[in-house]
């Protein structure tokens, strides 16, 4: 497996890993008929993968050049965090390789990168209710910093939590 920043012509691989990603990991948080109706060609045309300045994608590839995962990161935005903090705005892996160590690679990677661009704190925001995904940070030292925050995603409303750790 190898790690690279992602570039446009990953567009519809990621966006298709990233679908099933949502459709199993979000099951039971989000209604099924929004998950099953997912479209990875919408979701491949919203990516904005390698131009400056915009937050920063890496992908998990496999021998085969299979996307295995991604994470993006970028500064915190959150307009109330000092200068000092990233963000890991996303972090996820195709359901078939949970478990193999893609996750743990890609979220170690994240957090040289940010650091290497000058945080020293990262804060990220995940779905209330997503345990899996709470036991996976906390593993790795994240902790909830308390804050809970209403968005709209894709047009559902979800609660997130706010995690974050020192770089």
């Amino acid at each position: 497996m190898i790690l690279r920043a992602a570039v446009p012509d990953d567009a519809m691989a990621v966006a298709e890993m990233h679908v099933r990603s949502w459709q199993e990991g979000y099951r039971g948080l989000m209604p099924s008929e929004f998950l099953d109706a997912l479209d990875p060609a919408s979701w491949a045309s919203r990516y904005t993968f390698g131009p400056p300045g915009r937050p920063a994608t890496t992908v998990a590839i496999d021998g085969a050049g299979t996307v295995l995962g991604l994470a993006t990161i970028g500064p915190s935005s959150d307009t109330s965090d000092a200068s000092n903090v990233g963000q890991l705005y996303a972090l996820y892996v195709d359901p078939a390789a949970w478990g193999q160590g893609v996750g743990r690679l890609l979220l170690s990677d994240a957090r040289e990168r940010l650091s290497a661009i000058g945080f020293t704190e990262a804060q990220l925001w995940v779905m209330d209710g997503n345990e899996r995904a709470q036991r996976f940070y906390r593993a790795d030292g994240w902790l909830p910093d308390g804050r809970r925050q209403e968005e709209e995603v894709r047009g559902i409303r979800v609660t997130e939590l706010c995690y974050r750790t020192t770089l």
